[in-house]
């Protein structure tokens, strides 16, 4: 059984609808991480007529999730339908494979590390 990290680069205001279809899903955890950056963009503004010379530096959060690798497909759908706007600042999606997990309390590994 593999693991996966999921990481989502988005705008600040789709949080909490997005923990909640994750819940639904039966995702057991999640680390949500405040930053600021910019993408292809350069934190232009989808009302503003030019890009920006110079990159700006929008606020953003960063969510962290880890899950079992036959859920990446239903895990990212579900990112992806409560994210989406159609705008500028949907944000990102980055899959990374994991080779561990260990629950520092309890020594636990793999999939036992995150029930």
């Amino acid at each position: 059984m593999g693991f996966s990290r999921i990481e989502v680069v988005t705008s600040m205001n789709r949080l909490s609808d997005l923990k909640t279809a994750l819940s639904k899903l039966g995702v057991s955890g999640m680390t949500v991480v405040q930053a600021i950056g910019c993408g292809v963009q350069k934190g232009t503004f989808e009302y503003e007529a030019e890009q920006n010379p110079e990159m700006e530096l929008l606020p953003k959060q960063m969510i962290i999730i880890v899950v079992e690798d036959e859920m990446i497909d239903k895990v990212v759908d579900t990112i992806k339908k409560e994210l989406y706007t159609g705008h500028i600042g949907d944000g990102k999606i980055f899959i990374t494979p994991l080779s561990n997990i260990i629950r520092v309390r309890t020594g636990e590994e793999g999939a036992d590390a995150l029930k």
